[in-house]
């Protein structure tokens, strides 16, 4: 059977929509970008006991005195691990997706209620859009929208789309046919008919699909963390980079904490707003008689005046955010930055980490405001073509990312090689005897379980690996080239390494992990590695007309090996999450390197 282009059309597409909707894009993002801007920062202005408040007694009004202290001590514990801001980030993503979600879906809905035939259309298409895999979405969104908070809450949207539409036709279809007649034989218009008898009848339904939204929001922020999407999801998707169990659990955690707020809030006003609910409350206080302390809920005007006294005494106390004053940071001559902001991404490779944080620390300390964002190659690539992401420091050119040049290279500007040249090689235990060369893992693949343990699968190493080097050695079909991540890959050799079992991995030189353990590079006759790359800092389209300094420093920039595995080592001690104190170690132990890489103009 003939194949099929479909990819080859959808790409056709694509283009052309970049082509001639440019403007639409660029309109949309605007508008999202603006709403999620605003509602963060109202989020994050007061400090965040005070705002947990305020969440909490919203939730002793709706729900009562158990559900208020349950939701302030959740935001507590939010807070306590450090994540409120990040909460935060979450909380304002999800809610932008959902008023977006639901100014679509309710009309929709409502139009599909009152028309079988609309109703006929757009079933199958919720259908494709529910069934499709999420992180699919992903991909348009970088395309059309670049990296960073709009393709996840667009992402978010059209995930979550498909009940918000089907919860609010089936609450209209459900209500009583009768009622419906009795009403136009009253004289009742249409218009009339829906809004004073179906859709009061219906709130019920449509609330729940309300909370299905808001739920399924909140099941995409882990998935729009991997393009940039910050908050909660970018800790999850780090610690997953990272492998770091701890970090992943706190944020798992919060995201709970946010969804069990969420759902029991939303079914709660589903309950108060429509007309059976509040008769089906009534009738059930009714039943139980008196009420206990932790079920009773103060009136609406009480709970007003709580918050607004919260508020009062939160203004009288100084602890709105952002009282205090200017931060401090560098003044004169070293103050080249001035305060503007740059964003730089980086592929949780140990160099690009090294080096990232390194920049980081330099430029703030040259007056910048940087903000470092973990991302998958394929999108830091989009998001600097794009740019969104000013500058990164880890493309291995002229051979592994060469696709990624090759797709970006008009659009991106080379600011230089600061090390090599770089080495690719797979690397066993020096326990595994006989294997020396990649020609000696033919016929050995029952030792290894088969399994070539890889890192990302937009790396381009992987690529290589997979395309060219199996082939050249004919070890396709008996070995599988496991993708993970680079902390997997290390995770994985240091366990096969304290059991003394055989195990090969992906490996680059330089590395921390050949002073690490002892490790057998596995010699290349054949050449299928290619030539050794230097490891390039890309920049954006502009970068260096835009910052001029900035662009010079990162130019001139060189380590040599020594400085380099010294300062991924002192990361690897320092601990996760904590780079930029490893990097300042590392500068104390290396004094003048901020002004030798980044001097002062005159």
């Amino acid at each position: 059977m003939p194949r099929i282009p479909l990819g080859d059309w959808i790409d056709s597409g694509v283009d052309w929509l970049q082509s001639h909707l440019s403007w639409l894009f660029e309109a949309i993002t605007s508008l999202v970008t603006g709403m999620y801007d605003g509602l963060d920062a109202a989020l994050t202005a007061p400090e965040p006991l005070l705002l947990a408040g305020v969440l909490a007694v919203l939730a002793w009004w709706l729900r009562g005195l158990l559900a208020g202290v349950l939701g302030f001590a959740g935001f507590a514990l939010i807070d306590s691990v450090a994540l409120w801001d990040e909460a935060m980030s979450t909380l304002s993503l999800v809610l932008v997706a959902t008023v977006v979600t639901l100014v679509m879906a309710v009309p929709l809905g409502i139009w599909s209620s009152r028309s079988t035939a609309v109703s006929s259309v757009t079933r199958p298409v919720l259908d494709f859009m529910q069934t499709m895999p999420a992180m699919v979405y992903l991909i348009p969104g970088i395309i059309f929208f670049g990296v960073g908070v709009v393709p996840g809450i667009i992402a978010c949207i059209v995930f979550a789309l498909p009940p918000g539409v089907r919860m609010t036709e089936l609450g209209i279809r459900q209500v009583d046919k009768e009622l419906v007649e009795a009403a136009e034989a009253f004289g009742t218009t249409p218009r009339d008919t829906l809004l004073r008898v179906q859709l009061p009848l219906a709130l019920p339904t449509i609330m729940a699909g309300v909370n299905q939204v808001i739920m399924l929001g909140l099941s995409m922020v882990v998935i729009a963390g991997m393009v940039g999407g910050g908050g909660l999801g970018g800790e999850v998707y780090s610690a997953i980079g990272n492998v770091d169990i701890g970090l992943g659990f706190e944020a798992g955690v919060s995201i709970v904490i946010l969804a069990m707020y969420l759902d029991r809030i939303t079914g709660e006003l589903g309950r108060q707003v429509s007309p059976l609910g509040r008769r089906a409350i009534a009738k059930a206080r009714a039943l139980a008689g008196g009420r206990g302390l932790w079920s009773h809920r103060p009136r609406p005007s009480v709970a007003v005046v709580g918050v607004i006294v919260l508020a009062l005494v939160a203004g009288g106390m100084n602890i709105f955010g952002g009282a205090s004053g200017p931060a401090s940071g560098p003044s004169g001559a070293a103050n080249v930055g001035k305060g503007e902001k740059l964003t730089v991404g980086y592929i949780p490779w140990d160099e690009a980490i090294a080096s990232t944080f390194l920049w980081k620390e330099v430029l703030e300390q040259r007056g910048f405001e940087v903000d470092a964002r973990q991302l998958e190659a394929g999108a830091l690539y989009t998001g600097m073509a794009g740019g969104q992401i000013d500058f990164q420091t880890d493309s291995w050119l002229p051979v592994t990312h060469a696709s990624y040049w090759e797709k970006y290279g008009d659009r991106l500007e080379d600011l230089g090689s600061w090390y090599g040249p770089t080495s690719l090689e797979l690397a066993v235990p020096s326990y595994v005897k006989g294997v020396d060369s990649l020609d000696d893992l033919k016929g050995q693949s029952a030792k290894f379980k088969g399994r070539i343990i890889g890192i990302e699968p937009s790396a381009g190493m992987m690529g290589l690996l997979k395309d060219k080097v199996l082939g050249e050695y004919g070890l396709e079909g008996e070995y599988e080239v496991v993708d993970g991540s680079t902390p997997g890959m290390l995770a994985e050799l240091k366990r096969a390494y304290a059991k003394k079992e055989p195990v090969v991995v992906t490996l680059w030189s330089p590395h921390w992990a050949y002073s690490g353990y002892d490790l057998t590079k596995l010699k290349d006759p054949k050449g299928a590695w290619g030539k050794g790359d230097g490891v390039h800092t890309l920049a954006r389209k502009g970068f260096t007309g835009d910052h001029p300094e900035a662009a010079k420093w990162l130019k001139d920039f060189r380590m040599t090996e020594k400085q380099l595995t010294d300062l991924e080592a002192e990361i690897q001690r320092t601990g996760k999450g904590r780079e930029q104190d490893a990097v300042r170690t590392w500068l104390t132990a290396n004094p003048g390197f901020v002004d030798q890489v980044a001097p002062v103009p005159q």
